[in-house]
């Protein structure tokens, strides 16, 4: 007998590409169904065959509070009832545009926008019509939405499915993307060498979190600021996941690295769908309407996405990241132990509320190493530790996610679980 879940699935097969409203959530990969989500509460999701799970993807990340946070939940309710859409200004979205530049003194004006996506690819025209040049420098492996410049060597989904690109992005469209593997920053060098006068930007993920979890290696991102500062190029922090979740003030606080432009996603609205890029007010005035560099969308700046917002980073304010991080790395410690003791090849990545397992036992550093890592121990992995109600990404090359939320039990329950598993 089917489970609801795979009715639901097969249902929604008939309806929605592939029965999923963004790829990965498929399964595909770990051949298995997905589970279809009824309620989310804390640290935990209930599916609709009425299976708990320990959730350590929380919503691939913005859900640092828990899933219905009393206080954002309620903040959103009171929004809704003063109506769910004005297409106009609303004062909320001032006072968050203020939080964001209090926490990140790289930011000094920010435009909201609604999804990640929408983010880096406003940032990119705008670096574009700041500089006057055309190229980017992006790093293969890390993903930063699916806008079409950026679908060259991209991580994440588009790795899962092993896509080169993607069909109906034209090759003009990516001609001005310049590769270069993430850590290497002699690559990076050379192409400023070669065409460092023709370059508008360089984005980057300052920790990458969409091959699995890479750090920067020592003195890259310091390398980055000096090459696009000494070449008139803009420096972009893609923050959409470490944003507010490496650090209250992200990835540039806890390195001591001031980018040109920063991007950012869900976690600044509470999981619903937001985003927002800013940086130097010399360079936000070159967006419409002050400047000539045009940007819109109807729902930004949607007043339940920023009382969402709002009500996130005032307890996010207050939050020990620090105690988190203590958390975090010992689970993700025990669970590398754990896994050794089963004498499979893996390694265990972590920093601050995030954590990877890669099946492999060489040193993991850029794309090239995480692809060789044992795709198929991960899907055994997966699947073994699902099923016993244990939530994870489905996709060997994506991050797991720790809120506040979580407890010593959730901690232990998914080690207890691991400890079950048979490769």
């Amino acid at each position: 007998m089917s489970s609801r879940s795979e009715d639901l699935f097969a249902r929604a097969c008939e309806l929605i590409p592939g029965g999923v409203n963004s790829p990965v959530r498929a399964c595909h990969n770990v051949h298995c169904h997905p589970a279809f989500i009824a309620r989310g509460k804390g640290s935990h999701l209930f599916d609709v065959d009425g299976k708990e799970y320990v959730d350590f993807v929380l919503s691939w990340g913005p859900m640092i509070l828990g899933h219905a946070k009393e206080e954002v939940t309620r903040a959103v309710a009171e929004a809704a009832g003063r109506g769910t859409s004005y297409g106009a200004p609303c004062e909320d979205e001032v006072t968050l545009a203020a939080m964001v530049t209090e926490a990140l003194p790289s930011v000094e004006m920010v435009r909201m926008v609604n999804s990640g996506t929408e983010a880096t690819m406003s940032a990119l025209r705008l670096a574009r019509g700041y500089t006057g040049r055309n190229k980017l420098v992006k790093f293969i492996g890390c993903y930063h939405g699916h806008a079409d410049p950026f679908l060259a060597a991209a991580g994440s989904g588009v790795a899962t499915f092993s896509i080169p690109g993607t069909p109906g992005v034209p090759e003009s469209v990516v001609a001005d993307t310049l590769l270069a593997p993430y850590n290497d920053l002699e690559a990076v060098r050379s192409i400023f060498e070669q065409q460092g006068s023709e370059i508008a930007a360089v984005i980057v993920e300052p920790v990458a979190a969409n091959m699995g979890l890479v750090e920067p290696a020592e003195g890259f991102l310091q390398g980055l600021r000096e090459l696009t500062a000494k070449h008139g190029a803009l420096l972009i922090f893609d923050e959409v996941i470490t944003g507010f979740r490496l650090s209250y003030g992200g990835a540039q606080a806890r390195y001591g690295i001031t980018p040109d432009l920063t991007t950012f996603g869900k976690i600044i609205g509470g999981g619903l769908p937001v985003g927002a890029f800013g940086g130097k007010a010399e360079i936000m005035n070159h967006i419409a309407p002050r400047g000539e560099v045009y940007q819109a969308g109807t729902l930004s700046g949607n007043p339940l996405a920023m009382a969402a917002g709002l009500a996130t980073l005032r307890l996010l304010k207050s939050c020990d990241y620090a105690a988190l991080e203590k958390r975090t790395a010992a689970f993700a410690h025990e669970l590398e132990a754990v896994l050794l003791q089963k004498g499979v090849p893996v390694q265990v990545h972590t920093i601050a509320s995030m954590f990877t397992p890669y099946f492999c036992d060489t040193p993991v550093t850029c794309f090239a190493d995480v692809k060789k890592c044992d795709t198929g121990l991960f899907e055994t992995f997966y699947k073994q530790m699902r099923e016993q109600g244990i939530f994870l990404a489905p996709s060997a090359f994506e991050t797991g996610m720790v809120s506040f939320a979580h407890t010593d039990d959730d901690f232990n329950k998914a080690l207890e679980a691991a400890k079950k598993v048979a490769f």
